[in-house]
């Protein structure tokens, strides 16, 4: 049979180079006026997963 990824999960996490599993931070979203510049800042770079965070991504996505 088949192993399919889930399409959400793949659309939000991606695999770096040394085999680490990478999200978006969170707080980009909405209500940016109020947040300061070094937050806003800090929430655009990519965060790099908790081991038991990346144990359920790689569940999801067999193919990663």
């Amino acid at each position: 049979m088949k192993l399919k990824s889930n399409k959400s999960a793949a659309k939000r996490f991606r695999k770096t180079g040394s085999g680490k599993i990478v999200g978006r931070k969170s707080g980009r979203g909405h209500l940016l006026q109020q947040k300061t510049r070094r937050q806003k800042k800090l929430a655009n770079k990519p965060k790099v997963l908790q081991v038991g965070e990346s144990r359920r991504v790689k569940r999801l996505l067999p193919n990663l």
